[in-house]
């Protein structure tokens, strides 16, 4: 495919093709996976003949207007997985809160804590 035009994750459609290194079509694009207040792409769902299969941020070589570019290889598309769910992951404020010893490291090193969504 020539002249395509670089576009952001962000305007990703449903449906645009998704191509293997060599150029085959592996599928189309099912839905993208982000965490849209921090702009982190974390890659995305496609719709292939055995379901719906998750490609990893890193394995996306490109996103263009015409399809999305991958680097798998005909053996790296049949041993994708299937995406994981939907569960939501926010940032706990008050978990360094306190005098624990936890909460003191926390605080010192600015590590994050992730807790899961519970809905």
């Amino acid at each position: 495919m020539t002249n395509e035009t670089p576009i952001a994750y962000t305007a990703l459609e449903k449906g645009v093709p998704v191509l293997s290194a060599d150029g085959t079509r592996i599928g189309t694009v099912e839905h993208v996976l982000q965490d849209s207040r921090i702009d982190l792409f974390d890659g995305i769902a496609i719709t292939t003949e055995a379901g719906v299969r998750f490609v990893d941020a890193d394995r996306v070589e490109r996103i263009t207007t015409a399809a999305v570019h991958t680097t798998l290889t005909d053996a790296d598309v049949a041993a994708l997985p299937e995406p994981q769910g939907t569960e939501v992951f926010e940032a706990d404020p008050a978990e360094f809160q306190g005098n624990g010893l936890s909460a003191w490291w926390g605080r010192m090193f600015m590590r994050e804590h992730w807790m899961r969504d519970k809905e």
